[in-house]
């Protein structure tokens, strides 16, 4: 019983966001594989959206002849779509019923990392990777090199023959599929050759720009021909180095950041032969009964986001100013859409330093009205995303987080539970004396408590 307890917390930790509050009463006694196939399930797909309407956006409108107060009140506009949609996949993570979907969402956009100065390319990109998060590696790979936020951040729009750009190519090959070392520059800059002419217009509807289009012979990858965007992406996605590379990705982050040679080897195999079936993989995963192994349990540092996420599902609370949400994730370092460069997120341990664990040690006390915020940052702690430094987010956009917690639910479901066994992956190493002594023995507080510790910050 116990260890079925241990295994659906690890599995829900990892192809979601944690236990939800609802999950609290049968979880001890749920069936593994029956827990494989409920978030397995399809559900309808959504898009993400934001309530301003549209508006349209282009490097004309933001170039030097655009009056001063309609550059001001266009990046206004954006900002404030950006922030909705940001806190939209975030609530996804949190209350929707796809929680497999969002999980591998989440992966992905951190894989195909982009930011751009345009809300509107961002919701295209945001709703392409997770309407393919768990379907074919091919198609959403093709989607998202097509994507304008993506062609956009890596340069192609300037892609032309006789001037090509590397920018997109190596990308492409470097963090997308392959990986380092089984490519060479040559391949890079014949890669390059045949994504001249991919672009977008006005709209950011993708278009292949025939008159800028390098029509020559390209020696890509050990063959030749007069390649186009479309082949050298097919002929990435010949080379099993891609399946290797991307299932190694994918167990670094669900698994373990150690990894088994083997086991990989095994999962990258079947992924090739599946045609990159997403969803097949990470079925193979999760249904593996190394899966399970304890060193495979509570051994991963959560992200800022899934952090939170994962606090909010067990919290049933009400947010008056869930814009607040964003100072935080600025603080900790993870802003959803404004990954810090084309790599993406580290991590592990880049998550924890002196000052961002103090603070996540103190949400728990701040969200529960117990203690108000207290940061000290480094001179030097400034986030590379294009926002301000960690003080300036904090003095200047800081709000009262004014949350209602329901504890009165949390005490009923609590009543009879002990809350380690449901809050934290790996008790081994929990001091409950310390947990306790700071403790007025309630439900509310041993809760709070238990949220607070090193131990809480694994999963």
């Amino acid at each position: 019983m116990a260890d079925s307890l241990l295994h659906n917390k690890h599995l829900l930790w990892r192809a979601g966001f944690g236990p939800g509050i609802n999950q609290i009463g049968d979880l001890k006694n749920k069936n593994i594989k029956t827990l494989v196939t409920e978030l397995f399930k399809v559900q309808p797909f959504s898009e993400i959206n934001y309530d301003t309407p549209d508006i349209p956006v282009s490097e004309e409108m933001m170039d030097s002849r655009t009056p001063a107060e309609k550059k001001k009140e266009t990046q206004r506009i954006i900002r404030e779509q950006s922030n909705e949609l940001n806190l939209n996949f975030l609530n996804q993570m949190v209350n929707g019923k796809d929680q497999m979907r969002e999980k591998m969402a989440f992966f992905w956009h951190g894989h195909f990392a982009s930011r751009v100065n345009n809300s509107k390319f961002s919701k295209q990109l945001l709703n392409t990777i997770r309407n393919n998060a768990l379907g074919n590696f091919k198609d959403l790979l093709f989607e998202v090199s097509q994507s304008p936020a993506m062609l956009g951040f890596l340069n192609n729009q300037q892609n032309k023959k006789d001037h090509p750009n590397e920018n997109f190519a190596r990308e492409v090959m470097e963090l997308f599929t392959m990986g380092r070392g089984n490519y060479t520059e040559k391949d890079i800059r014949e890669g390059a050759r045949a994504f001249t002419g991919w672009g977008y217009d006005k709209e950011g509807n993708f278009k292949e720009r025939k008159n800028l289009q390098d029509e020559g012979t390209k020696a890509f990858l050990g063959k030749t021909g007069n390649f186009t965007g479309t082949d050298v992406l097919n002929i990435i996605l010949e080379q099993k180095a891609t399946a290797t590379f991307i299932t190694t990705k994918i167990y670094k982050f669900f698994v373990n950041e150690n990894t088994d040679a083997k086991i990989i080897e095994q999962l990258s195999t079947e992924f090739y032969k599946s045609g990159y079936d997403i969803k097949k993989l990470m079925t193979d995963i999760f249904s593996s009964s190394w899966f399970y192994d304890q060193k495979n349990i509570g051994n991963r540092i959560k992200s800022p986001i899934e952090l939170m996420a994962g606090m909010m599902r067990m919290l049933p609370m009400t947010i008056q100013n869930p814009e607040n949400l964003i100072v935080y994730q600025k603080l900790l370092g993870q802003m959803l859409l404004y990954p810090p460069n084309v790599a993406g997120w580290p991590n592990g341990k880049s998550w924890i330093d002196s000052s961002t664990l103090m603070v996540r040690l103190q949400i728990p006390q701040i969200w529960s009205g117990l203690r108000p915020l207290e940061y000290s940052p480094r001179q030097d702690d400034d986030i590379d995303m294009g926002m301000k430094s960690r003080e300036t987010a904090l003095n200047k956009s800081f709000k009262n987080p004014n949350i209602t917690i329901d504890w009165s639910r949390l005490e009923k479901i609590f009543a009879d539970k002990n809350g380690e066994d449901y809050l934290i992956q790996n008790t081994k190493t929990l001091d409950m004396n310390s947990v306790k002594n700071f403790s007025d023995k309630s439900i509310k507080m041993n809760i709070i408590n238990l949220m607070s510790t090193p131990e809480y910050q694994l999963c």
